[in-house]
């Protein structure tokens, strides 16, 4: 099924207490694309790049056969920058600079040919740019969102407005708590739902993630990924499985919606090994299978009787 990714395609500067690179392709709209290309066939992008985009990383979405009809090259500036540092903990970082060059008038257009996407990814943008962009598309079979504590903080209104067209909602426990003022992230869910969304994923960094459907709580673990390197673009990679599987599958059920995370989760633990997104440009459909085995064998527990 056709798979609608709308968010950020950028450069990043990233300092860890390991290592650091001072540019390297980032953006959420590029980690969901390359992530859920592995899955679904058909992924169209639409985003903003600059006119210092690399050649070589437009040709690294076409060999992933993502469309770039709707990549808009503004030739009037550069690429959206971010620099950061993390802490040593891998879990807490510094900004240190932040350059939205042509992303700053980012006004995403959707092409005729994207319209009709079953499926639709709508990466870490303002809120009101979310919105803008479900109003060109014909009515979706699943709209997920992702959003951040600055979205949070600074225009609450666009965000509520928006979170009431969306059928699922993706963000980190931090972000729960904020959104509500709510410490339980159980009564956190349970508002947030009363907002718009059907379901919802509360990301949880190296403790997994908790997944409301339904009537259901489903807790996926974390990878014990033995040298985690860059956590950069994990929580984009995440949605990028999550969406891709559905996208492929064409299935809404409950048990579909737990592998669904579960593959979020494999693609994430994946991305964090290497810089940026180099460790999950070229995977093999047997890594990613053999490690959806290994999540299983983490949670999996035998039976027991009663005496």
């Amino acid at each position: 099924m056709s798979l609608l990714v709308v968010g950020s395609v950028a450069y990043d500067g990233i300092e860890t207490p390991f290592d650091k690179i001072d540019r390297v392709l980032g953006g959420s709209a590029t980690y969901i694309s390359l992530t859920s290309s592995y899955f679904t066939d058909k992924v169209n992008l639409v985003g903003v790049v600059g006119k210092d985009f690399d050649d070589k990383d437009i040709e690294l979405f076409k060999t992933r056969d993502i469309d770039l009809e709707g990549l808009q090259i503004d030739e009037s500036g550069n690429t959206f920058f971010w620099k950061g540092k993390y802490h040593y903990d891998l879990n807490s970082r510094d900004t240190l600079d932040t350059q939205l060059n042509v992303f700053e008038k980012f006004d995403p257009v959707i092409p005729e040919s994207y319209k009709n996407c079953k499926y639709v990814a709508l990466g870490n943008i303002e809120p009101s740019l979310q919105l803008k962009v479900l109003e060109q598309v014909e009515r979706p079979k699943l709209v997920v969102m992702d959003t951040m504590n600055f979205w949070i903080e600074g225009t609450p209104d666009a965000l509520k407005k928006t979170l009431k067209q969306i059928d699922m909602l993706v963000i980190n426990d931090s972000e729960a708590r904020e959104l509500t003022g709510e410490p339980s992230l159980i009564k956190a869910a349970a508002q947030i739902r009363e907002m718009g969304p059907d379901h919802l994923i509360v990301k949880k960094g190296e403790h997994g993630a908790l997944m409301f459907t339904g009537d259901e709580i489903f807790s996926a673990p974390a990878y014990p990924v033995v040298d985690i390197f860059d956590p950069t673009g994990a929580g984009d990679t995440f949605m990028g499985g999550l969406l891709g599987w559905i996208s492929y599958t064409d299935d809404l059920s409950a048990v579909n919606m737990r592998r669904a995370v579960i593959f979020g989760s494999v693609m994430a633990s994946f991305c964090v090994e290497k810089f940026g997104p180099e460790r999950i440009k070229n995977l093999s459909e047997d890594e990613i299978y053999q490690r959806y085995k290994e999540f299983q064998e983490l949670s999996e527990i035998p039976g027991v009787q009663r005496a």
